[in-house]
């Protein structure tokens, strides 16, 4: 990801004000990059491909009509076996995969409810613990690369 993908999904102009606020959080932007690999596109995936990851990523953003956030993680998925999965409410006849899909789509839509049996319910879809703490930092990044695309849009549209 390059840093400029967040800040085409927060609409932030070349120039101005909201322009030099992200450049003096360049760091920030650095630090969320190299997050953006290790969840992304990490050297051991586990048993999370990078396609699934890259798919999983694109339906939360999907979730919340995120296009150009949905347009580079389409991208990282193209060509994987799991890439229809992006799309929300597209479901998996294989255990394992419907019990990720369900939580990543509770946790994104509704984290207060989320609870132990959640993390129950991929145990015994035969998600291995290693897994499941990969999944919920993923889960966890994407969500947080929403929300700073949100607070960028929020504050160009003011600027």
């Amino acid at each position: 990801m390059s840093m400029r993908i967040l800040e085409d999904a927060g609409a932030v102009p070349d120039a101005g004000p909201l322009a030099d606020a992200v450049a003096f959080r360049e760091r920030l932007m650095e630090l969320t990059e190299a997050s953006h690999e290790a969840a992304l596109r990490p050297a051991q995936p586990g048993g999370l491909s990078h396609g699934l990851r890259a798919a999983i990523a694109a339906r939360i953003t999907r979730h919340y009509a995120e296009t150009a956030l949905a347009a580079h993680y389409d991208a990282l998925a193209a060509g994987a076996p799991e890439a229809a999965l992006a799309e929300p409410g597209a479901m998996s006849d294989d255990a394992r995969l419907a019990a990720i899909l369900a939580y990543v789509d509770k946790v994104t839509l509704s984290p207060s409810t989320a609870s132990r049996a959640d993390i129950d319910a991929l145990r015994a879809a035969g998600i291995a613990e290693g897994d499941i703490v990969r999944l919920a930092g993923l889960v966890a990044f994407v969500n947080y690369q929403l929300r700073v695309a949100l607070v960028l849009r929020g504050l160009a549209g003011a600027a």
